[in-house]
């Protein structure tokens, strides 16, 4: 398989990912984790369901593949991403020397891989990552504009009930 190909590939299982994450509620961000075409972890947003402000999909197939793998350093190894990584997922991904991130849908308000700035590839840390954009990127822009739009109208639903009960 050319990237091209294998790029398309894993961000297809990134974008399942997502599609977990929504059915339960979550932000739908998906994140696979590969090294040498073997997937070393799959996973997708759980903040929500975790309560807890580091369960973002890039942290959680980082932490499994540093257990898969028995190290932390992840080098060799490629991100897919449904969205662009946050400035916390960036640092996560420097700090375990990700050699590759691919993402779909760029982040406007918190994207660190290109868009508000570029953490992965600031050459005053110690390592930098390639970064390849906007991978299977409708589909990962429309999973989240689905997504918000639904929630929007579900809370315009629920203040119209309550505005009626009164």
């Amino acid at each position: 398989m050319e990237n091209q190909e294998k790029d398309n590939y894993y961000m297809e299982l990134a974008l399942k990912e997502a599609k977990k994450a929504a059915e339960i509620g979550e932000v739908p961000i998906g994140a696979v984790l590969v090294k040498d075409e073997k997937i070393l972890a799959r996973a997708h947003n759980l903040r929500e369901v975790e309560q807890r402000a580091i369960a973002h999909a890039e942290l959680l197939a980082i932490d499994e593949a540093c257990k898969e793998t028995g190290a932390w350093r992840l080098e060799g190894t490629t991100l897919y991403v449904t969205l662009e990584p946050c400035p916390m997922c960036a640092g996560a991904i420097v700090l375990s020397r990700v050699k590759r991130v691919v993402y779909g849908a760029a982040d406007p308000k918190g994207g660190c891989a290109g868009t508000l700035m570029n953490l992965l590839q600031e050459d005053r840390f110690n390592h930098q990552c390639e970064v390849i954009s906007g991978v299977k990127e409708e589909a990962c822009r429309e999973i989240l504009s689905t997504f918000f739009k639904t929630l929007r109208d579900r809370k315009r639903k629920e203040k119209e009930e309550r505005n009626n009960e009164l």
